[in-house]
């Protein structure tokens, strides 16, 4: 049953992804991670199961991803599609220095690789997973080299290096290219946001 839970949030990622993004530099990446994905999930894969675990920041799982929150369709698919899978994902909070976070980040967060090294599906190239953060807390700055697109499903801040803050609203889509400098922040309620990445 993992196995059909997971091909059941890919695909649903892909549908949301594919409705909500329209930068070309955001949909030239996830048209390659979902064909990547799919061409993944269509060799057998053996997942790695046996690992779940939830952390504090969980208690707010419930409340932002609550299927009655999203009048569009594809992102209440995608929710509904999580958290049939998550039970069997492992939630971890970021390590290392935080430059820029608030004193709630610690604790405050939590992350889950859903696809790519640590996740449920392993996979070197392509990352698949979600942000959750308590309310009022501000995530640290951070880069990396893969190239990646948010996907945030509720509404939150975020900063990119040349940007500044702005906020995508729910639902809302953007584009990191590799190594860019960014951040998010979280509001009056939890924050929630689905992101792709991909070695370039």
């Amino acid at each position: 049953m993992s196995f059909e839970r997971l091909q059941a949030l890919v695909n649903a990622a892909d549908a949301a992804f594919l409705s909500h993004v329209e930068a070309p530099g955001a949909q030239r990446s996830t048209r390659a991670i979902f064909e990547t994905l799919q061409d993944a999930l269509s060799d057998d894969p053996v997942l790695r199961l046996g690992q779940a675990k939830r952390l504090p920041a969980c208690i707010h799982l419930e409340t932002a991803s609550a299927p009655e929150r999203f009048e569009d369709a594809a992102l209440r698919a995608l929710v509904e599609a999580f958290r049939a899978l998550e039970p069997d994902l492992t939630w971890y909070e970021r390590t290392g220095d935080a430059p820029g976070a608030n004193a709630a980040y610690r604790g405050g967060h939590a992350n889950t690789m859903i696809v790519g090294p640590g996740g449920l599906l392993r996979h070197q190239s392509v990352w698949l997973g979600m942000s959750l953060m308590a309310p009022k807390v501000r995530y640290p700055d951070h880069t990396h080299p893969p190239e990646e697109t948010y996907l945030a499903l509720s509404d939150g801040d975020f900063f990119q290096e040349g940007r500044g803050w702005f906020t995508p609203g729910m639902g809302g889509t953007f584009y990191n290219p590799p190594g860019i400098r960014h951040a998010m922040r979280s509001g009056e309620r939890p924050f929630l946001a689905m992101w792709a990445l991909r070695a370039c």
